[in-house]
């Protein structure tokens, strides 16, 4: 009851301060209908008061996130699950969810009346132009009666998070697998390839397929055995971003930094899809990735990266190279000095592929792509240790220059697809 007076609106103390002056004036004039109106004005807020007290523990709310993760631009449904838990129905709700200001403004909506045991779904939309993790919640309820004297507000304690990732392109396949950890385009290496001597057979299996019955071991055995499955093996890969804020140019969704976390999100989902086994570096050092599916680890990890304050690339270079046991090497990079690329070219050995992602920084800034005398030196020395280079200046979705990820060797192609 206590709570419930002090949720009293403006209208409900102008209703009691009426009332209780009524009982007053009714004393001191002997007015016994003056005394009747008084107790009315008087016991409405105070009813009203109780009630809405009353009512106020007595709701339960879920909430549901259609799809928990989205892209950069992309919508989720966010769906309210609202249930009176009582034998009594409510009265007037008004509902408030708390949202990022990122993700729009804060959805309310009024509900009139729910019934006992009853239940009411709504839903709402939000939209995020900036990639990250968003709380959406706590619900706030404020329960008000209908002749609008008190409100009182309920908070529920249960809140989700949004995943808001990165802009992810479908990327044209590449062949990429040749310099693979293991050699080869194969994903799989059979045991039979060593040679029938050094098969290690077991018992058949009903539904085996008898061409892979091992004829020798079962004259020696008298049973049948068969050679073991192929045995399946994964090729490993690392993806090195550059996230230093000197190397990046301009603000916002536009901005270099973003465009090169987008370009990573898209490569690393591309080669995930292709079975390859990716660890995620930045200048920072090695990144954790859960095997939770195909690339969600890497967007999820990619969807809060931020700027760093580092002014080299020494620590990412030397995760890559402690790492060890990668065949591809696929680096997203900002404006870099000759001495960082040198110390990063020097990490591609014989049997590693290396691609380099060069962000054209200067394009930003309103330059012609590849004008910088900096940026084309840099391409020298990168593609003078072999690696594979993919220019991006502004404006050009990494999508339309990933073919020129198949070059080898120094060759390396102007604006879109032409070869120097």
């Amino acid at each position: 009851m206590r709570d419930g007076l002090r949720a009293l609106t403006s209208r409900g103390r102008s209703f009691l301060a009426s009332g209780i002056a009524a009982l007053l004036m009714a004393v001191l004039l002997g007015e016994n209908d003056l005394f009747r109106i008084g107790v009315l004005v008087t016991a409405l807020p105070l009813l009203a008061a109780m009630v809405v007290a009353r009512t106020r523990y007595r709701l339960s709310c879920a909430r549901r996130l259609d799809p928990p993760r989205t892209e950069v631009g992309g919508e989720a449904t966010v769906i309210l699950r609202l249930e009176n838990v009582t034998r009594l129905p409510t009265g007037l709700l008004l509902i408030e969810d708390t949202v990022p200001y990122a993700l729009g403004v804060r959805p309310r909506f009024v509900l009139d009346r729910v019934e006992p045991r009853g239940i009411r779904e709504i839903d709402y939309r939000v939209r995020s132009d900036l990639r990250g993790r968003y709380t959406i919640g706590p619900l706030s309820v404020r329960i008000a009666d209908p002749f609008g004297l008190v409100e009182l507000t309920r908070s529920f304690t249960i809140s989700d998070t949004l995943v808001v990732t990165p802009q992810v392109v479908p990327l044209p396949a590449v062949r990429l697998s040749g310099e693979w950890a293991g050699g080869g385009d194969s994903r799989t290496r059979s045991v039979a390839a060593a040679g029938d001597d050094d098969v290690a057979p077991r018992e058949y299996r009903q539904g085996d397929d008898l061409r892979r019955v091992h004829w020798r071991s079962t004259a020696r055995r008298g049973e049948l055995m068969v050679r073991r499955e192929e045995q399946q093996w994964q090729s490993r890969g690392a993806l090195l971003l550059d996230t230093r804020r000197h190397a990046h140019r301009g603000e916002g969704p536009r901005s270099s930094f973003e465009v090169g976390v987008s370009a990573a999100a898209s490569i690393g989902v591309h080669l995930s899809r292709e079975g390859l086994g990716l660890r995620l570096v930045t200048d920072q050092g090695a990144e954790h990735l859960t095997d939770t599916g195909v690339g969600h680890s890497l967007l999820d990890t990619l969807s809060v990266v931020r700027h760093s304050p580092a002014r080299s690339l020494e620590i990412g270079v030397s995760a890559l190279r402690q790492g060890g046991g990668d065949g591809l090497v696929v680096a997203v990079l900002g404006a870099l000095d000759l001495e960082e690329a040198r110390e990063l070219a020097r990490v591609r050995h014989t049997g590693i592929t290396a691609v380099a992602v060069l962000l054209d920084v200067e394009t930003w800034e309103g330059r012609e792509p590849d004008t910088s005398d900096d940026y084309r030196a840099v391409q020298g020395v990168l593609a003078g240790y072999g690696w594979r280079i993919v220019r991006l200046p502004a404006g050009t979705s990494i999508a339309s220059v990933w073919q020129d990820a198949a070059h080898r060797g120094g060759r390396f192609s102007v604006g879109q697809g032409g070869a120097a």
